[in-house]
């Protein structure tokens, strides 16, 4: 079984592999300021994506998304106005996604992707 920081770190370079074969760029990972974290920034076409991904070992305690709150939600749409106003950069708009990664160690990892998560 793999230490909980050790899952963190390998579901979000799983995700972010995910994410870039889906055609999206990641720009930044693990940007943190005063008010929180970002997981993943990514670039979808025009879009500045805010990331956020959950990682488990099991569904034993349930499915990872499940543990996205809506003040974490509303936490992410907060960063996402920082890291915008922190990166000289134009988006034609923004959303928040949610990635979802299932890694018991064993074999593939399972992944779930949902974007615009409100």
């Amino acid at each position: 079984m793999l230490a909980k920081d050790e899952l963190g770190r390998r579901g979000e370079a799983t995700a972010a592999d995910f994410l870039e074969r889906a055609g999206l760029t990641i720009v930044d990972r693990n940007w943190r300021c005063p008010a929180g974290e970002i997981d993943l920034v990514a670039i979808d076409g025009s879009t500045l994506v805010i990331v956020e991904v959950k990682t488990r070992s099991s569904d034993d305690f349930g499915q990872p998304l499940e543990s996205i709150t809506a003040s974490k939600l509303e936490r992410l749409y907060l960063l996402a106005s920082k890291w915008a106003c922190g990166h000289n950069l134009r988006f034609s708009g923004f959303r928040v996604d949610a990635v979802g990664v299932l890694d018991d160690g064993s074999g593939t990892p399972r992944i779930e992707h949902v974007r615009a998560v409100i």
